[in-house]
Formats: C-alpha cells, sequence, structure tokens
C-alpha cells in the first residue's frame, strides 16, 4: 500500500476517512536502569532509540491495517504523533487519511 506524507500523489482518488495505528510500549527495569546510568554521561540511549522505531513501525502497520479494512488503496498525508505516559511509557500513533483511486 502506498503511503505518503504528501496529499498529491499523481493520481486521482477518493476519500475514504481518517486511519489510525496506536502502540505504546515501555522498557523492562534492567533497561530503564541502564539509561538512567547513561543520562548521567550524555549520548544515545539506544534501547529507547530500538523501542520507538519499534513502536513506530507497528504503528505504521496497524494504520495500514484500518485502512485495507477500509478498502483503500493509499493513505495520503500520513503523520506520527507521540507522547509519554508515566515515567517509562511511550505512546505513538501514525495517522492519514485512506482513499481510494479513482479509474
Amino acid at each position: 500500500m502506498l503511503i505518503s506524507t504528501t496529499e498529491n500523489i499523481g493520481t486521482k482518488y477518493e476519500v475514504l476517512g481518517e486511519v489510525f495505528g496506536v502502540t505504546t510500549q515501555s522498557r523492562d527495569i534492567g533497561s530503564n536502569i541502564a539509561a538512567g546510568l547513561k543520562n548521567l554521561v550524555g549520548g544515545e540511549i539506544k534501547g529507547y532509540t530500538q523501542m520507538l522505531h519499534n513502536s513506530r513501525e507497528e504503528a505504521i502497520q496497524r494504520m495500514e491495517d484500518e485502512a485495507k479494512d477500509k478498502d483503500a488503496d493509499a493513505i495520503v498525508m500520513m503523520r506520527f504523533d507521540s507522547g509519554s505516559i508515566g515515567n517509562d511509557m511511550q505512546s505513538v500513533v501514525a495517522y492519514g487519511t485512506a482513499v481510494k483511486f479513482i479509474q
């Protein structure tokens, strides 16, 4: 399925509606302790970076599944949003507009 951050994808389409994919994940206690220690000296916290990458991929897949349920051919104007829940959880949402190509 075509997923684009732009509105113009070079073909005419009809709008089917908004689609979303949401996931919330957290790291285990050992990773949180290691991240706290890394925070003292600075630098990238690779465990959290990987968690956010995985969250992004999961959110995209869930958004695409919702678009397929609407019989969409593409998703346009795709965006991400994220936020923290508590001290150790991260929520990621992928959202966009499901569209059907006009023949």
